[in-house]
């Protein structure tokens, strides 16, 4: 299967389901943590880290129409990057932004 193909939607949808559950802190980015493909997931990374080393995150280029969609069954929102925490949608990279300025960002991702 070529990376054009993507992922079927219904493996997609049970990736993200299972993701979410089973992990405390989800980025979902394009690129990983090491290697971050875009600006605001790169930016995502770097407010997370300054607060907590364990973080699960899914890189969705390998899927990114079908990561999308599964996505916005939880957010309401499609765009990437989106952190989660104990299954709750906290945001993109502008919402860990602001929580950081107002000092609320390492209480949310240590809940």
């Amino acid at each position: 299967m070529s990376l054009d193909e993507g992922l079927p939607q219904e493996q997609v949808n049970e990736l993200v389901d299972e993701t979410i559950e089973e992990n405390e802190v989800v980025l979902f980015m394009k690129g990983t943590p090491i290697a971050p493909q875009c600006g605001y997931s790169e930016k995502a990374v770097n407010h997370i880290q300054r607060h907590r080393d364990d973080v699960e995150a899914v890189d969705v280029l390998v899927s990114n129409e079908e990561f999308r969609t599964a996505l916005e069954r939880h957010s309401g929102w499609t765009t990437i990057p989106q952190v989660y925490v104990d299954g709750e949608f906290i945001g993109g990279s502008d919402i860990l932004e602001e929580l950081d300025e107002q000092g609320e960002l390492a209480a949310e991702l240590n809940a």
